[in-house]
């Protein structure tokens, strides 16, 4: 954390206190990067990103804005219900409760905790209504902090006194002043739309009489008046209308990153509003800065380290026991092995304790072990992890890595400081039991999924603003159709531009199909939903709302951190991955109908990897079913290599990916003895 204040520059004097980014899924237009460079432009030094019910790009805008010399403020636009009553519409009809914007800013590390409960809250709290709210009874006891802007027009007390219900907007205000009282400030803004005149004068009179003080504002979703059409297309992609429709709700080309000229011109009358944006970014000083992991702690009496060294040292020695040792080994043989592993594991135990890993290792074995215990299919193991023997030890994987010959390096470095991240398979349709497993061992409070943002790439984008547009379905599709397709690498309109000649050549043919094409490019590259990462679960040592703001949809039994993967591992908090895997469940059913048909109990681990009919199965490339085995492509590649040892599957596999592709003829000339092997 650090204490960045503000060095104004502008003249007139004024900072925007109301952008929203492209983190306001599909309603703001503005990417950071592109705002930032336009603030190192124009000399703007700080402003406040206010999306609306998150801080989905808090540490993102942090994290770049400092390393520009821009001060960041962090702060949201919230919703809020209403303490009073709407008047009634007819005789008899309930009064219903009222919600509408207020704007919190950060000022302090405080500030910013009680910001991000309160969207916590927003989400998690309210499930009664459509949109996530905050109530006066939260903010009455997380304000600390935290400046709040009364809303403008669409704020309560603006509301109230359009509905003729002067005495509940003055009340309305002075319980705002008595929660926020020398941190509140009324909010005015001049966008030239209906209610404003009529509310302007009132809400001044009011902040003259409370000694309130005013602030100007200019709502930013967009940079420049050029890209108002692009964004107003935007608004009908998330809204599902179309542009020409006549009664949907319009923004202005005002609602843009006006000017410290322009704002200043438009408010010559109220200088002291304009003032006060200065004086309140001066007052803000909290940056998000990145944070080393924190684990959660795992329960133990003797110690994590002590913990790990015991629980691996007992489970080799069964492991030993049941998988390596066979009854025609001597006695020299056994210890000689046992001497191998036990020197292997010292090894891995001293690197883990040393980079202060244990307690990681002890979490996954505990879920893990329980999972099995419950019979609940758990993959062997997968990329770098199966490099550890304390791992294997610990059962977190089946995989001995000393008869394979794999580096417990690449997993864990003492030269290259990393988290460690076990990628876990669980069986796709008893995953969530391990997941409700872990937030009874931790605490519902402290696990959640980590969110996603889908972006409006190239195909889609075209789809969205040609329906937008009206354009008629076939030739959008078309168009879209047009676009190359490179899963590893999407292509980028821009690229298609160049790629394609025929889209060039309709642009120019079709007025319409270059508006289209203006349009997109602009959208391009901006998030347009949230969704939850698929594998990715975050486990903290205390209530995850002290940490990072939380979100949640319908769709999922779990909240989800506001923050994505990149930015949630530089809030301290620690990744664990839950990858649900169909295929376990498949072979976790062939188990049980050989037991119900043959009575043959079957174990996956200790299935032998040098049977030949398995290898028989392979070289017929019967293999429809196999994970990772069953593409046309990858079964092309099996026919021609005739695998006969697990190896050359292990080699298969890291081979048939882009890049190392271009080497698969290679390997098949060198294992069939028609090249060198170098």
């Amino acid at each position: 954390m650090s204490n960045t204040p503000v060095v104004c520059l502008s003249s007139p004097p004024f900072i925007h206190l109301r952008v929203h980014s492209s983190y306001y899924l599909a309603e703001g237009a503005i990417k950071l990067p592109t705002l930032l460079d336009h603030c190192v432009d124009e000399g703007i030094p700080a402003f406040a990103l206010t999306d609306t019910n998150n801080v989905y790009g808090a540490m993102d805008l942090c994290l770049s804005a400092v390393k520009k010399g821009i001060q960041p403020i962090i702060g949201a636009t919230v919703l809020v219900k209403s303490p009073f009553k709407s008047k009634k519409l007819r005789l008899g009809e309930e009064d219903l409760p009222v919600f509408h914007e207020l704007i919190l800013l950060s000022k302090s590390e405080k500030g910013y905790k009680n910001l991000i409960k309160i969207l916590s809250r927003s989400f998690l709290n309210h499930p009664d209504h459509t949109e996530p709210y905050t109530t006066f009874e939260e903010l009455e006891t997380l304000n600390e902090g935290l400046i709040c802007l009364t809303g403008g027009l669409k704020g309560s007390i603006a509301q109230y006194i359009l509905k003729k219900d002067t005495k509940i907007a003055e009340a309305y205000l002075e319980k705002l002043n008595g929660i926020f009282d020398n941190n509140l400030y009324l909010e005015i803004h001049r966008f030239g739309i209906p209610g404003e005149t009529a509310t302007e004068e009132p809400l001044i009179n009011l902040a003259y009489k409370h000694n309130v003080p005013l602030v100007a504002t200019n709502e930013a979703f967009f940079i420049n008046e050029d890209q108002y059409v692009a964004h107003d297309a935007l608004r009908c992609i998330a809204t599902g209308s179309y542009v020409y429709a006549p009664d949907r709700p319009r923004l202005t080309p005002h609602h843009r990153l006006k000017t410290a000229v322009e704002m200043g011109e438009l408010f010559k009358d109220l200088p002291e509003a304009l003032a006060n944006t200065v004086h309140i970014a001066k007052r803000c000083h909290f940056v998000l800065e990145p944070l080393d992991p924190a684990l959660p702690p795992f329960k133990t009496e003797r110690g994590e380290n002590e913990e790990l060294r015991i629980q691996s040292e007992e489970g080799l020695q069964r492991r030993l026991e049941r998988q390596i040792f066979t009854d025609d080994m001597d006695k020299t043989q056994k210890e000689t092995l046992r001497k191998e592993y036990f020197d292997r594991l010292t090894f891995e135990t001293s690197v883990i304790h040393k980079m202060g890993y244990s307690g990681y290792y002890l979490i996954v074995a505990e879920f893990i072990k329980w999972a099995k215990a419950q019979n609940i299919p758990v993959g062997p193991g997968r990329g770098s992890g199966a490099g550890s023997l304390v791992a294997w030890a610990l059962t977190i994987t089946d995989v001995d890595p000393i008869d394979l010959n794999l580096l417990f390096e690449r997993f864990l470095n003492p030269e290259r400081i990393s988290m460690p991240d076990f990628d876990i398979d669980f069986c796709q349709e008893r995953r969530d039991e391990v997941i409700d497993h872990v937030c009874d061992e931790y605490g519902a409070d402290k696990v959640a999924q980590i969110i996603t943002f889908g972006k409006l790439q190239a195909k889609a984008v075209i789809r969205d603003t040609g329906r937008v547009l009206g354009m008629p379905y076939g030739q959008v599709d078309r168009l879209s159709k047009l676009i190359p397709v490179n899963p590893a690498n999407p292509v980028t309109l821009t690229e298609a531009l160049e790629q394609v000649p025929e889209l060039s050549e309709e642009i120019r043919n079709d007025e319409k199909v270059k508006e289209l094409f203006d349009i997109a490019l602009q959208l391009e590259g901006l998030y347009r939903h949230a969704s939850t990462h698929a594998a990715g679960i975050v486990i903290a040592g205390e209530p995850l709302e002290n940490l990072v703001a939380l979100y949640k949809d319908d769709n999922s039994a779990l909240p989800a951190t506001q923050f994505n993967m990149k930015f949630v591992e530089l809030s301290s908090l620690v990744k664990f991955d839950f990858l649900g895997l169909k295929t376990l469940s498949v072979m976790q059913e062939a188990i049980d109908l050989v037991k119900q048909h043959q009575d043959i109990d079957i174990i996956l681990p200790e299935i032998p990897l040098d049977d030949q009919k398995t290898f028989d199965l392979l070289q017929r490339v019967e293999t429809v079913g196999v994970f990772q085995l069953e593409s046309t492509g990858m079964r092309d590649v099996i026919r021609k290599l005739k695998p006969s040892q697990f190896e050359e599957v292990i080699a298969l596999v890291a081979l048939y990916r882009p890049g190392p592709m271009d080497d698969i003829p290679r390997y098949i000339a060198c294992r069939h003895g028609e090249q060198e092997i170098t």
